[in-house]
């Protein structure tokens, strides 16, 4: 890494980063969709391979998990208007925010109950598809509700999933990996919850658990995988299918809005909130979101202020190679999904151009929004899925967000915006937990 004072000196955001402050930062290596687009390694036709392969396994999801049928087997959420905690936001935290406000609920998409069922999910069916189709199994134009046979499940039982995790991805890896026949291992860091090792382990998971934080998870469930000529490693920091998984929310995104009779064009802009840890999820999300919506879509990631490694990659242009660890910072933080001390180069680098900023959140105004989400529309988060709303209660108040505004053109466009907070997490949530939760005031 380099040296710390000379990172310092040529980004001075970087020492209110430092010292756990909560900051706003515009990306300045942003620039037009049409150019971030052009030699970027990932394209519309991936994202669509990934969909159709999503649709191809809709018949075995309704199978298994028949709570998905209403959909059609497609796991997806809703898009909902929350005016009450438009209100509340613009009241007690002076957001200022005009236009309307909508959260994106992947905190209760089916089976995994996170953001990470898109992503997570993709990833263990494209593996699953790939062995079948190296068997000659099953072909293309076969019925997919035929891998819930015996004869499938005995074939995957042979095989083993593995994945390092704070939660979340371990229980969409090991929900859906379980279900479908395979051995699975879950390598869990010290951030993660026990609600979450116990809910795996009741599906038949084998848990491995590390002082370490998810970095160390990481990185023995990929030196165990290695071992294993039967094992597959789902690889969070650099995988394309889960980006591709994660990407795949964009084009279903276009008829939400359709239904709801919102337009986004260049007098309807449209700013998108996504909590950020390694950087898969609001990576994939935001780089669909681009190839839907062009330079009419703005996406800034939230990260807590212990944990902010994508924001310290973006700042520095050094993406995986600098932690959180190396300017100061502990890594620790309540929002355990979002607990990760160094990010995801391959996404950073990816999201550099599309990006419009980042702000971080200390973990105490991320129960007060818990909170606020929960008294003005009764709708329950965990933690971390609120850190979307920092980015909304800071709309009024930073002079960064206004020169953003003013330098892009959209000052006077503001009565007409829409501004989605997506939730990432918080249906599985048990109910014990969340009392837990309600009643829980960190130290500021």
């Amino acid at each position: 890494m380099n040296n710390l004072k000379e990172l310092k000196d040529r980004f001075p955001i970087l020492g209110e980063i430092g010292e756990g402050k909560e900051v706003v930062w515009i990306n300045p290596d942003r620039v037009s969709f049409a150019e971030s687009g052009k030699d970027c390694e990932l394209k519309k036709e991936d994202i669509a391979d990934a969909e159709a392969r999503l649709k191809r396994f809709a018949p075995f999801i309704m199978r298994c998990f028949p709570e998905t049928k209403d959909r059609g087997g497609l796991i997806e959420s809703a898009l909902t208007e929350i005016p009450a905690m438009k209100e509340l936001l613009n009241v007690k935290y002076d957001s200022g925010l005009k236009g309307r406000l909508l959260l994106k609920q992947d905190s209760h998409l089916a089976i995994a109950g996170s953001v990470k069922a898109r992503g997570g999910i993709y990833e263990v069916l494209k593996h699953t598809e790939d062995l079948v189709f190296e068997q000659g199994m099953l072909s293309m134009e076969d019925d997919y509700a035929r891998l819930a046979e015996p004869e499938f499940r005995k074939f995957f039982e042979q095989y083993t999933v593995q994945v390092g995790s704070t939660g979340n991805l371990g229980m969409s890896i090991g929900i859906m990996s379980a279900a479908i026949g395979y051995r699975v291992i879950v390598h869990m860091s010290a951030d993660a919850k026990q609600w979450k090792k116990d809910l795996l382990r009741s599906r038949g998971v084998t848990v491995l658990e590390y002082e370490s934080d998810y970095s160390g998870a990481v990185k023995n469930g990929r030196r165990l995988s290695d071992e294993d000529p039967k094992s597959y490693f789902v690889d969070d920091e650099n995988s394309r299918n889960l980006f591709l998984g994660y990407a795949v929310a964009a084009n279903r995104l276009i008829g939400q809005l359709t239904e709801q009779g919102i337009a986004v064009d260049e007098d309807h802009p449209l700013f998108v909130y996504l909590p950020c840890g390694v950087g898969g999820a609001p990576g994939g999300i935001s780089f669909g979101l681009k190839h839907v919506f062009g330079d009419h879509v703005h996406c800034f990631f939230v990260e807590p202020v212990q944990a902010p490694c994508m924001l310290t990659g973006m700042v520095t242009r050094l993406h995986g190679d600098i932690s959180v660890q190396d300017i100061g910072l502990t890594g620790r933080t309540d929002a355990d999904g979002l607990a990760v001390g160094r990010p995801s180069g391959f996404v950073g680098k990816l999201i550099a151009p599309m990006l419009s900023g980042e702000c971080t959140v200390r973990d105490a105004r991320l129960y007060d929004y818990m909170r606020d989400l929960l008294e003005s529309e009764d709708i329950f988060l965990e933690p971390s899925a609120c850190a979307a709303f920092q980015g909304v209660a800071k709309w009024g108040k930073s002079e960064e967000i206004r020169t953003y505004l003013k330098e892009n053109g959209l000052t006077d466009k503001m009565k007409d915006a829409v501004h989605i907070a997506w939730a990432t997490g918080g249906s599985l949530v048990p109910e014990e937990v969340r009392e837990a939760y309600q009643n829980t005031y960190p130290e500021e």
